[in-house]
C-alpha cells in the first residue's frame, strides 16, 4: 500500500523579519494570520489551501540556495499576476512569464530571499 498524498500540508520557513514577511504574503496572496506563535517569534498565515509557519531567526540572515531551489504557488487568477507584483515593486525573473508543459509561470523573491514560481495551470497541467 502506498500514502496518497493530495497536497503539501504546509511549508516552515526562517525569516528575517516576521512583519515584513507577513505584510509581503498579505499584499501579494492575501494570506492570513491563522495562528499567533509569540512563543516561538513565529506565525501561521495562509488561506484554507496553504499555509506557511514563518519563525524570525535572529541568526538567519537571508536565503542561499543548498539544495532547495523554490517553490510554487497555484494562482488562479494569473491575468493579474504580473500586474500585481509590479504594483508592488516586486521583481519578477527571467524576463517575464516562461512556458512550461500546459502553463505559464513567473518567478519571483520574497524579502527573504525564498524563490517562488507563480503558476496559472496546477502542476504544469501534467
Amino acid at each position: 500500500m502506498q500514502l496518497k498524498v493530495s497536497g503539501i500540508d504546509h511549508v516552515n520557513m526562517e525569516v528575517v523579519s516576521l512583519e515584513e514577511s507577513v505584510d509581503f504574503y498579505n499584499k501579494l496572496f492575501g494570506f492570513e494570520v491563522l495562528k499567533e506563535q509569540p512563543e516561538d517569534n513565529s506565525k501561521i498565515i495562509g488561506n484554507e489551501k496553504v499555509k506557511l509557519c514563518l519563525y524570525e531567526t535572529p541568526r538567519f540572515k537571508g536565503y542561499e540556495v543548498k539544495g532547495f531551489h523554490h517553490f510554487g504557488f497555484h494562482i488562479e487568477n494569473f491575468e493579474e499576476v504580473v500586474q500585481k507584483c509590479t504594483d508592488m515593486g516586486v521583481e519578477i525573473f527571467y524576463g517575464g512569464p516562461i512556458k512550461w508543459e500546459k502553463s505559464t509561470s513567473i518567478y519571483i523573491k520574497d524579502p527573504n530571499g525564498y524563490d517562488i514560481e507563480l503558476a496559472e495551470v496546477f502542476g504544469g497541467g501534467l
